[in-house]
């Protein structure tokens, strides 16, 4: 367990747990028990991406700049429905009033806190992926002759092109993983306490570090979750997505005190 000290303004860095595997039951099953007590919500807030989903197959449909212009308004976006779904949480481990008003009134409230940061964060993150991915593309791919994708994916079975979704997949894999450990616990944490977002994500990375096995499982679970859940027209992340959420509330309530 590592030492408690103190942040600027006197406030307590949180401590972090040790986390089992064992664990990662328990929140799952927390998870769906919040989801079915209160289904309202977190299909509410679900919606925001299966909508958006769909929003962005009709609006940037065949068009690279449009679907690229209507993908970032996600990572925006989902910061606050995150915050939505660990606030019935919360509410429901302080047995308080689930009410529509309170609950967005709180989402509304992060607006001038440290979530906006974090979403800005992973914008970035985001834009910088897009443009790696690119040079990755271009640097398996510039030399030979293409053809239209649409039409034939040939050029993918090629061993350059063999090569390059491989590297775009390690790559991808070690990008996603840095993003999920620096916000696995860091958004939870600034809407539960008075924390910065630079700090929060020091401990989101620390709580990943102390416990590398329980969050490579958890990151899987979720990757696999989502995965499945993006199949049947996005619909399934109508149920998927507001478990994970409220799981990710009690992962980040038993890993840090």
């Amino acid at each position: 367990m590592a030492a408690t000290d103190t942040l600027s303004g006197g406030a307590a860095r949180p401590t972090v747990q040790r986390l089992s595997l064992g664990d990662l039951g328990e929140v799952m099953r927390a998870g769906f028990t919040d989801f079915r007590r209160a289904p309202q919500f977190g299909l509410f807030f679900s919606a925001v991406y299966v909508f958006g989903g769909f929003l962005m197959l009709w609006v940037g449909a065949g068009h690279v700049t449009w679907t690229l212009a209507t993908s970032l308004g996600f990572p925006l976006i989902a910061p606050f429905a995150a915050a939505g779904l660990y606030e019935v949480s919360r509410r429901m481990e302080k047995d308080q009033a689930l009410e529509w008003g309170g609950i967005l009134g709180i989402v509304w409230q992060e607006r001038s806190r440290q979530l906006p940061w974090l979403g800005a964060i992973i914008v970035i993150y985001f834009l910088f992926w897009t443009f790696l991915a690119h040079m990755i593309f271009a640097l398996f791919m510039g030399l030979s002759t293409m053809t239209n994708v649409t039409e034939s994916y040939d050029v993918f079975l090629t061993p350059n092109g063999l090569m390059m979704i491989a590297a775009e997949l390690v790559v991808g894999a070690i990008l996603a993983f840095l993003l999920f450990a620096l916000t696995v616990v860091s958004l939870p944490l600034v809407l539960d306490r008075e924390i910065d977002f630079v700090t929060a994500m020091l401990v989101s990375l620390q709580t990943v570090r102390e416990n590398l096995t329980v969050m490579l499982v958890w990151a899987g679970i979720i990757a696999v979750l989502t995965l499945l859940a993006l199949l049947p027209w996005f619909l399934g992340l109508m149920i998927v997505l507001p478990v994970l959420g409220h799981a990710t509330w009690h992962l980040y309530r038993k890993a840090l005190a």
